[in-house]
Parts: structure tokens; C-alpha cells; sequence
């Protein structure tokens, strides 16, 4: 009987085994196949299973299941995960100086630090030229005493805009920087299906707003046809913000996953469906985390196609009319053996990106690359609380100064991403100027040129409510003009001097237009007589730099009175103002033949522009001004009409003055005078018509 109950055990055993052994070669062969796809958290879940189903005496097995845990589990920032899957690898014997490599790097980016030396050492004993291996070492060995040092950065964790899931790679936009956009795997997100690859959602992009009294609101998911079921993350936006440039990475159950960068157009307050952008011709290559440079003729981005210093690379690609042209990879001192991500550019120019390749705290950390004396990029590791154990990647600007947004997964034992705020209390000295209709609405067609006395010289769009911002530096003369096709120019001046704290300049550029009359304010005559009353000068002032600034312009100047009186005295007495304010900018250096005095009395009644109807809800756009309009109104409105009928203004008549000889030949116009800030020739600046 002894005999036949252990024959039945051991047969009992026997089939236990081969079902075991049965299903450990399923889960592995699922695995597999989740693999080649880039499912790393399927996969994932695929090895577990066969690990735990493989019998501990099966050693080597058991330590090669392990390894493409801790791969797979390294691949989706469950870093813990990894850590103990490549120490199960080890114990069976079945890790090589690479996983070593692989597992001394999770072992940095947990932040054991002390554990992580000791096997960076052992690396380094089997390759000591590994250069991963030997900023590892220098990581793990200095990372403490960064974070005990710290830093002036400040760091707080965004709940408003965080979710349960990932939230990362905030880009701030809007004409005040009023709306954040980021990237989030959140259950509000397109499609039905949690992803292969992280276990979650498919990202999309959100979008948070500022209320009245700048308070970030609930984030929303983007309308339009921009989301889709598919992952969508990691957005940039063209200098005018009408672009919007994004990885997109569609699911094939039977391809690998490659990431591309998509771009999508924004109509009124929607963006539209994605297009491809079209790089090179290497499809079998990811695009992602895309980034324009501030002067809009770059775009930025990483990869890992051929041709890299390893990993994943940064790339840029010049922008042109015709498309994209001219790929670079951006080399060293940037690039390294490990991985360079999330390009992003402060709008001084300073480029920002992430890499695990440099030394750093941990995982991804935040680099800031300058140029420097000799032409090249000078790193700088902003140091803790901006970098941390884990990723800190992903960062956007308010403007001109240090302070933002960024995203970072330290202290998440999932390794979700989160967003958070930062800044770093710099002395920023800023312009913020604003660029409108003399007597109209913003310009945001217009475009400022900004020259200095160290040899600044640039040219700058402004943004749709016709603002622009731009970083000074103290001791340095500024010469700013704002030109806009169909308004005069207008200059302004600006020096700085020794500052202490940050301080933003306000210049305001109201521009002339050269095809309807604009309207002088505070021109002030003696009662009855066309005497100017010396508070007239301020206003008569302006006219003459503004004439000066734009030497190939004649004017009609015009003077108008009400309907009171008759129209002849009325007209003899708005001739006789004009031609007050005429021999006053004669007097000032305008030649007479630019100037042309006309008095219209109370022939021309004054037609009312949308901008005014702002300020008297009780006119029309259109509504003209005569005698029988305002005779229907109450008596304070009437007076009002009266005072807005009362007026002086004058309109461009010719934009070619002494541009041409008497046979109607252009002359050969002279040379610019270059001015204190030492133009060059390309500095010529013209409205144009």
C-alpha cells in the first residue's frame, strides 16, 4: 500500500510539474510577444507569473525570468519593482556587468546611494572605461551632499493640476501665460482600454485656465479632434501659439510602438486633428518631446535613430517654408551614452533638458545649457529640490523669469508623474511693452526691433494682445521700434542702471495708421482764438518725434469745431489752429512742404471707431456726429458729442517723401546715421504701406 500511495503522489507530481512547466512556457512566450511591442507592463505582468511559477531549484531560469522583469519593470519607472527582480538575477547568478550596470542605476534612482557605490564599483571593476558606470559612481557618491546643500530653488507639488494617474510635461501659453497644458493618463482620458504599456490609460493633453483673480481652475480635457484613443503627450507651441507640436504613439497589436511628433492647427478656440511631421525618412526610429527654439526656426526633439552618441539623443531640425530640413544631432557636451530628453528652451534662450547620462541625483535629472565664451555649450546641474532620487523633466516658463512648472515622480512608489511649481528668486530686469492703434486696438501683427549698445540685436513678434516681453541688462542703451504694415513707426529708449531687485519696464507704442485720420489728444486752444495753451506742448512734442521717426511722411493736419456758430467763422477759426500747430512743428525742425493745414470747421463731423464705443456704451460703431444725431440726445451726451466733435488730428498723405528726384527717379538714399548703439545696415527699419 506504501508503495502505490507514493507511486501516486509522484505521478501526482509529475503532472503538477508538467502543468507548471506548460504554463511558465505560455507566460513566457506571451511575455515575449507583449515585448517586441513595447507592452512593457503586460509583459511584465507575463514574467511575474512564469517567475513565480518556475520551482526555486530551476536557478537559471528562474534568474533569466528575472531579468526581463526588472527590464520591463524598468521601463515603466516601477523602480522598486526592478531593484528586487535584479537581485533575484544576481542571486541566480544570471546578471552581467551590464545588468549590474542596469541594477546600480535603480539603485540610484531609489536613492541608495551607499548600496548603489558598491555596485558601481563592481561594475567598474569588469569595465572600467564604461562612462554610465563612472558618472554613476560620481552620481552616487555626490548626491547626498547636493541635497543637503540645497539650492534657491523652490519646489511645491501642484494638487490642482495632479490625478491619481501620471501628469507631466506642463507648457504654459496665452498672452499672460494664463493656461497650462500637460500630458495625463488620467480616467477623464480618451479611449476604454488600459494601455499595454503603462498599465493606465492612453495619455492626453489637459488644459487648466486662470480665473479673474488668477486662480488655476479644474483641468479639462482638450476639444477638438486633438485627442484620440492613443497616447498623446509632451506638447510644445510655435513662437505665436497657433501650432501645437506633440508626440502622438499609436497601438498595433502585431508592430513595435514607435513614437512620432505630430502637429495640430488651432482654429478660434478649438485645435484641430493631428498631421505627421514628416523628419526624415527613417520610420523605424521613435520622434518624440518636441521643442521650438524662441526664435521659431528650430525645432527640437529626441530620438534614437542612427547616428547618435547613444540612447536616446537630442536632435534639432531647422524650420522653413518649405517643411523641415537639415537634421543635427546636438552631440557633446550634451548627448551622452544614456539618455537626453525633454528639450525646452527659457525664453532668454538658455536650453533645458534631462538626462540620466550626466551626473545627477538619480533617475532623469534637469541640465541647463548656456553657451559660453567659446561658442559651446557650458552644463550647469541646477542642483536639489529641482532634480530629485527620481525623473525631474518637463519644465515651462512664466515669462521671463525663473519660475514655472515642471514635472518629477520622486516619491511616488508607482513612479506616476506629478506636476509641480518651482522658482528661483533671480534679479530679472524685463521690458513688457505693449504695441496698439493710436486710438484703436492691439496690433498683434506687429513686430519690435531691439537694438543695444552691447550689440543686442533683435527682432521680436508680439503676442495677440499685442504684448511683448523681453530680458535687459543693466548699463546697456536700448533702442526699441514697433513697426506694423500700414502704421507709422514708433521708438522708444530705455536705459538701465545699477538694480538690486527685479523690476519690469512698461513701454507703450501707440502706432499711427497711414490710411485713417488720428486724432491728437490734448491739443488746447485759448476760448474763441487759435492760441495754443501751453499744456498743448506735451502732446505737440510727441507729433514732432513721431515725425522724425518717420521722415518719408506728409500729413494733412486738420482742425474741427462743432455745429455752434456759422460755418464760416467756424472754418476760418479751425484754419487759422491748424495752422497754429503747423508753425509750431516748423518751429521744431519739420519742413513746411510735410505739412499741409487744413481748418474743416464743422464739415467733417467726427465718425465714432468701435474702440470708443468701449467708453460710451451709447454710441455705435459708425455712428457719425452731426448736428441732427446729436440734437437727439440728452444734454450731457450732447456736450459730449460736442467735445468729441472739437478736435485735432491729421492723416498720411504720402509715405515717399524726398524719396524721388524732380524726373520721378528714386534717389539714392543715404546711410542711415548710425546711432550710440552702433547699428548695422540690416538695422534700416521703414513702415510699410
Amino acid at each position: 500500500m506504501k508503495i502505490i500511495h507514493a507511486l501516486s503522489a509522484l505521478a501526482v507530481t509529475l503532472v503538477f510539474a508538467s502543468l507548471c512547466s506548460c504554463g511558465v512556457d505560455k507566460n513566457i512566450k506571451k511575455g515575449e510577444k507583449y515585448l517586441a511591442i513595447g507592452e512593457y507592463y503586460d509583459a511584465g505582468n507575463q514574467f511575474r507569473q512564469a517567475y513565480s511559477k518556475t520551482p526555486a531549484k530551476e536557478r537559471d531560469k528562474r534568474g533569466r525570468i528575472a531579468l526581463k522583469q526588472a527590464y520591463c519593470f524598468e521601463r515603466i519607472n516601477a523602480t522598486q519593482k526592478a531593484i528586487a527582480a535584479y537581485r533575484n538575477a544576481i542571486r541566480y547568478n544570471q546578471a552581467t556587468p551590464e545588468h549590474r550596470l542596469a541594477y546600480a542605476r535603480q539603485l540610484l534612482k531609489n536613492g541608495e546611494y551607499k548600496q548603489a557605490v558598491s555596485e558601481f564599483k563592481i561594475v567598474l571593476d569588469s569595465m572600467p572605461d564604461n562612462a554610465l558606470a563612472r558618472n554613476g559612481l560620481i552620481s552616487a557618491t555626490k548626491a547626498p551632499d547636493w541635497k543637503q546643500k540645497g539650492s534657491r530653488y523652490t519646489v511645491k507639488k501642484m494638487e490642482v493640476f495632479n490625478s491619481r494617474r501620471a501628469d507631466y510635461s506642463p507648457m504654459l501659453t496665452g498672452d499672460q501665460f494664463d493656461q497650462i497644458y500637460f500630458s495625463s493618463t488620467r480616467n477623464d482620458a480618451e479611449g476604454d482600454e488600459l494601455s499595454g504599456i503603462t498599465g493606465s490609460k492612453p495619455a492626453d493633453i489637459f488644459v487648466s485656465e486662470k480665473d479673474d483673480k488668477g486662480k488655476w481652475q479644474k483641468p479639462e480635457q482638450v476639444k477638438g479632434g486633438l485627442n484620440t484613443a492613443y497616447d498623446e503627450g509632451a506638447c510644445s507651441f510655435s513662437t505665436d501659439g497657433r501650432e501645437m507640436y506633440l508626440t502622438q504613439c499609436v497601438s498595433d497589436p502585431s508592430y513595435p510602438r514607435y513614437a512620432q511628433i505630430v502637429k495640430s492647427n488651432r482654429a478660434d478656440a478649438a485645435w484641430g486633428k493631428v498631421s505627421p511631421v514628416e523628419l526624415t525618412r527613417d520610420t523605424l526610429s521613435s520622434y518624440a518631446h518636441p521643442a521650438i527654439s524662441p526664435d521659431g526656426l528650430w525645432l527640437y526633439f529626441c530620438s534614437d535613430m542612427p547616428g547618435g552618441v547613444g540612447g536616446l539623443d537630442i536632435w534639432r531640425v531647422r524650420i522653413t517654408p518649405g517643411g523641415y530640413g537639415g537634421v543635427e544631432n546636438l552631440g557633446a557636451p550634451i548627448n551622452t551614452a544614456g539618455d537626453e530628453m525633454f528639450p525646452t528652451f527659457r525664453p532668454n534662450g538658455d536650453f533645458y533638458f534631462s538626462s540620466n547620462g550626466h551626473p545627477g541625483m538619480g533617475g532623469l535629472d534637469i541640465f541647463i545649457a548656456t553657451v559660453g565664451k567659446s561658442g559651446r555649450y557650458e552644463l550647469e546641474h541646477p542642483g536639489f529640490p529641482l532634480n530629485s532620487q527620481g525623473d525631474d523633466f518637463g519644465m515651462t516658463f512664466e515669462g521671463p523669469y525663473n519660475r514655472g512648472y515642471f514635472s518629477s515622480n520622486r516619491g511616488d512608489a508607482r513612479g506616476w508623474d506629478h506636476i509641480y511649481s518651482f522658482e528661483n528668486p533671480e534679479i530679472v530686469q524685463a521690458i513688457k511693452g505693449w504695441v496698439y492703434e493710436q486710438d484703436g486696438y492691439e496690433l498683434p501683427a506687429a513686430q519690435v526691433y531691439i537694438v543695444g549698445s552691447d550689440g543686442t540685436n533683435q527682432k521680436v513678434s508680439v503676442k495677440g494682445d499685442g504684448s511683448f516681453e523681453y530680458v535687459i541688462k543693466p548699463h546697456v542703451d536700448y533702442l526699441l521700434l514697433a513697426t506694423c504694415k500700414g502704421f507709422l513707426n514708433h521708438k522708444e529708449e530705455l536705459r538701465v542702471g545699477t538694480v538690486e531687485e527685479s523690476e519690469e519696464y512698461v513701454l507703450q507704442f501707440p502706432l499711427a495708421s497711414i490710411s485713417v485720420p488720428v486724432m491728437i489728444d490734448n491739443i488746447f486752444y485759448d476760448f474763441d482764438k487759435a492760441t495754443l495753451r501751453p499744456e498743448s506742448t506735451v502732446a505737440l512734442d510727441e507729433l514732432v518725434t513721431l515725425l522724425n521717426e518717420n521722415p518719408n511722411v506728409t500729413i494733412e493736419l486738420s482742425a474741427h469745431c462743432d455745429y455752434k456758430g456759422s460755418a464760416e467763422y467756424n472754418k476760418r477759426l479751425a484754419q487759422r489752429r491748424a495752422e497754429s500747430v503747423v508753425n509750431y512743428l516748423i518751429a521744431k525742425g519739420i519742413a513746411s512742404d510735410r505739412l499741409s493745414p487744413v481748418g474743416y470747421g464743422k464739415e467733417k463731423p467726427k465718425t465714432i471707431r468701435k474702440k470708443l464705443t468701449e467708453k460710451y456704451d451709447w454710441l455705435k460703431e459708425g455712428d457719425v456726429l452731426t448736428e441732427e444725431f446729436i440734437k437727439k440726445l440728452s444734454d450731457d451726451k450732447q456736450e459730449i458729442c460736442n467735445q468729441l466733435n472739437r478736435r485735432t488730428e491729421f492723416i498720411v498723405l504720402r509715405t515717399t517723401y524726398g524719396m524721388f528726384d524732380e524726373k520721378g527717379n528714386l534717389k539714392e538714399q543715404p546711410a542711415k546715421p548710425k546711432q550710440k548703439e552702433e547699428l548695422n545696415e540690416d538695422d534700416e527699419f521703414f513702415y510699410e504701406e
